[in-house]
C-alpha cells in the first residue's frame, strides 16, 4: 500500500481541522480543496494551470462559511470525512499503486477530485478554467497551461495515467528557472539541434531532391513537400540532411532561420486514454509551431497520422487537425511515406494529398550508392575501430544489390558494412581484424541472404571458372 507524502498528511489533517473548528459533522471535498491550496505540490500544479490561488481560496472559504450551515452540529465530536472525500483518497491511492510508485502526493489527490463532477470542489476548479487534462499534462510532462511556467522535469507524484515518473518538486516562478519545456520539446525532436551535436550523417547524392524540397518550402501556399519512395531509399535522411544544411548555412537566405521539428507520434499518443487528450496535445503542437518563426514540421511515416487519435464512431484524427493549418500556410510540413501507403491512404484522402507536393525518392543507382557509402565510410570506421578497403565498399553495394532482394539501396549496403564491423566484436580482441576486405563482406552477405558462402563472390570470373566443377557435382549422365 502506498504511503502518504508528508505534505499530503499535513493537508488531510488541515482539512479535518478546518471542519472541526467550524463544528461541522463532516469534512467535505471543499475542506480538502482548501487544504490542498496550501500544499506545495498541489499548489504548484494549480499555479501552472493558471489558477488564481488567492481567488480560489476566497471562493472556497466563502462557500464553507456560508453554505455548509447544515453540517454544523452541537455535539463535541471529531468531524468525519464524507463518502466523496474517501472516494477521492481511495482513487488517488489506487492510481499510485497501479503505477508501481510508493507515495501518494497532493498532486494525485488534486487530479482525483475531478472525478467527483457533482461536487463544488470540482466546479470551483473548472470555474478557474482548469481541467483534469491540464493538471495531468503538467504533472506528467511539465507542460504548463500558463506561458513561461513549464518545467523540464515533472513534479513529484506524476499521475500514473500518463505514465509519469517521480521527479523534483516544481519550481516557483521567482529566481532562475531551468530551460523551459513546451509541447515541441515534449512531442518533437529538434533536428537542427541534432545536427549541431554531430548526430546526423552527411547527405550524399540527393541534390535534386534537396533542391526540390527547398523550392517547395519557399512557396507561398501548399508549401509542404511529401517524400514518396520504397523503404530504405533514404527519405528520412533527406529531411535530416536538410536540417544539417540549414545549420551549416548551405540554404537560401529565406531558410536561414528555419528549424525542423520531427514529430514523435509514439510520444504524442502515449497515455491518451481519454477522449480529447490526443487532440489537445496535437493542437498545442500546432499552435506552438505557428508561433515559432521558421518552424518546419517533419512527420516520418506520415500515413500513420491518418486515423491516429481517432475514437470509435468519430472521424477526428491527426490529419483532420492538421488540414486547416496546412491549407492556410500557417505551418510548413514535410512528410515521408512509401508508394504502398501512399496509394492505400493518401489517394483516398484527396483533401489531404492536395495540400502536399509529391517528391519521388527513387532507389539510387549502384554508382550513386557507392558514392554514398564512400561518404559514410569514415563514420562506420570510427565507430567500429576498423578500416574498410575501397574494394569492400564497392562489394557491399554490388553484392547486396545482387543477393539481397527484399530491401533497397543504400539501406541494405549500409547494413552490410555495419554488420561486418559488428562481427569483429564477436572474436577476441587479439584476433580482430583491423582491415575489412571483400572476403569479410562476402561472408556477411551470405549470412544475411541465407545462402552458402561459396556462392557469394565479387569476382565473376572466379565463379565462372569453377562452374564446370560445381555442375559435375550435381549433374549426372
Amino acid at each position: 500500500m502506498p504511503a502518504f507524502s508528508q505534505g499530503l498528511e499535513k493537508a488531510l489533517h488541515q482539512a479535518l481541522t478546518l471542519a472541526n473548528e467550524r463544528h461541522h459533522e463532516y469534512a467535505t471535498l471543499e475542506h480538502l480543496l482548501l487544504a490542498l491550496i496550501d500544499d506545495t505540490e498541489a499548489a504548484a500544479v494549480m499555479r501552472a494551470c493558471n489558477v488564481d490561488l488567492d481567488e480560489l481560496k476566497h471562493t472556497v472559504l466563502t462557500y464553507i462559511d456560508t453554505e455548509l450551515d447544515n453540517l454544523v452540529t452541537g455535539y463535541d465530536e471529531d468531524s468525519k470525512p464524507t463518502a466523496g472525500f474517501q472516494r477521492v483518497i481511495q482513487r488517488a491511492v489506487i492510481h499510485v499503486q497501479s503505477s508501481g510508485r510508493e507515495e501518494v502526493s497532493g498532486a494525485n489527490v488534486l487530479v482525483a477530485i475531478f472525478a467527483e463532477r457533482e461536487s463544488h470542489a470540482a466546479y470551483f476548479l473548472q470555474e478557474q478554467q482548469m481541467t483534469r487534462y491540464d493538471a495531468v499534462n503538467y504533472i506528467s510532462h511539465g507542460i504548463a497551461k500558463r506561458p513561461g511556467a513549464s518545467e523540464t522535469r515533472s513534479p513529484r507524484g506524476a499521475d500514473d495515467e500518463q505514465g509519469g515518473q517521480s521527479g523534483a518538486e516544481p519550481q516557483e516562478d521567482g529566481g532562475k528557472k531551468k530551460q523551459q519545456q513546451d509541447a515541441l520539446t515534449a512531442y518533437c525532436i529538434n533536428l537542427n539541434n541534432k545536427a549541431k551535436a554531430g548526430k546526423i550523417d552527411p547527405l550524399i547524392g540527393r541534390g535534386s531532391e534537396i533542391n526540390r524540397t527547398i523550392q517547395v518550402l519557399c512557396r507561398r501556399s501548399k508549401n509542404n513537400p511529401l517524400y514518396v519512395g520504397d523503404p530504405g531509399v533514404g527519405k528520412t535522411a533527406i529531411a535530416e540532411g536538410l536540417a544539417k544544411r540549414i545549420v551549416e548555412g548551405d540554404v537560401p537566405e529565406v531558410l536561414h532561420n528555419a528549424t525542423i521539428f520531427a514529430l514523435d507520434m509514439g510520444t504524442l499518443l502515449a497515455g491518451t486514454r481519454y477522449r480529447g487528450d490526443f487532440e489537445e496535445r496535437l493542437k498545442q503542437v500546432v499552435k506552438e509551431l505557428e508561433d515559432y518563426p521558421g518552424a518546419v514540421l517533419f512527420i516520418d511515416e506520415i500515413h500513420t497520422v491518418i486515423g491516429a487519435g481517432a475514437t470509435s464512431g468519430g472521424a477526428m484524427d491527426a490529419s483532420n487537425l492538421l488540414k486547416p493549418a496546412l491549407s492556410s500556410g500557417t505551418i510548413r510540413c514535410i512528410g515521408s511515406t512509401t508508394y504502398k501507403e501512399f496509394r492505400q491512404f493518401f489517394e483516398k484522402d484527396r483533401a489531404l494529398v492536395r495540400r502536399f507536393q509529391k517528391i519521388d525518392v527513387n532507389e539510387p543507382t549502384i554508382e550513386d550508392a557507392i558514392e554514398i557509402m564512400k561518404g559514410l565510410k569514415p563514420y562506420f570506421e570510427e565507430f567500429h575501430k576498423v578500416r574498410y578497403t575501397a574494394e569492400a565498399i564497392k562489394a557491399s553495394v554490388e553484392l547486396s544489390a545482387r543477393y539481397i532482394n527484399d530491401r533497397k539501396l543504400p539501406d541494405k549496403a549500409i547494413d552490410v558494412i555495419d554488420e561486418t564491423g559488428a562481427s569483429q566484436m564477436l572474436v577476441p580482441e587479439a584476433k580482430r581484424k583491423k582491415t575489412i576486405g571483400i572476403k569479410e563482406i562476402e561472408a556477411t552477405i551470405a549470412t544475411i541472404a541465407r545462402i552458402p558462402p561459396k556462392t557469394v563472390s565479387a569476382d565473376d570470373e572466379k565463379v565462372l571458372a569453377g562452374l564446370d566443377v560445381e555442375l559435375k557435382r550435381v549433374v549426372y549422365g
